[in-house]
């Protein structure tokens, strides 16, 4: 299993599929480093706007790819108030075949 390391700078949403698409199952990646709620909070968060909006298109992306099931979500606390938020490869999903292709494919 290979384990992409916690980037010092934010994980885009764009890389974070980017890694989803060619991650093997077990692969990690570390997405973000602090508190997610907090950090996506306009109230409190003290991330620049530019950050702050970036960290929420990337927190979007994570689920998105936890409800189609390309990974599981975890975190890991590594202190008071901050946590690692990992996304861990799934499998590919098995594209549904058609009852015509699978008799193709039976035939060949």
């Amino acid at each position: 299993m290979s384990v992409a390391a916690p980037f010092p700078r934010a994980v885009s949403a764009i890389t974070l599929m980017a890694w989803a698409e060619v991650a093997k199952p077990g692969d990690r990646l570390v997405y973000h480093t602090g508190f997610l709620v907090v950090d996506t909070a306009d109230t409190v968060s003290k991330l620049p706007r530019c950050r702050l909006d970036g960290l929420r298109a990337t927190a979007d992306a994570a689920y998105r790819l936890c409800d189609l099931g390309r990974v599981h979500l975890v975190q890991e606390r590594i202190g008071t108030d901050c946590f690692c938020y990992i996304a861990i490869a799934r499998p590919k999903p098995r594209l549904p075949r058609s009852a015509s292709i699978a008799r193709l494919l039976e035939a060949a």
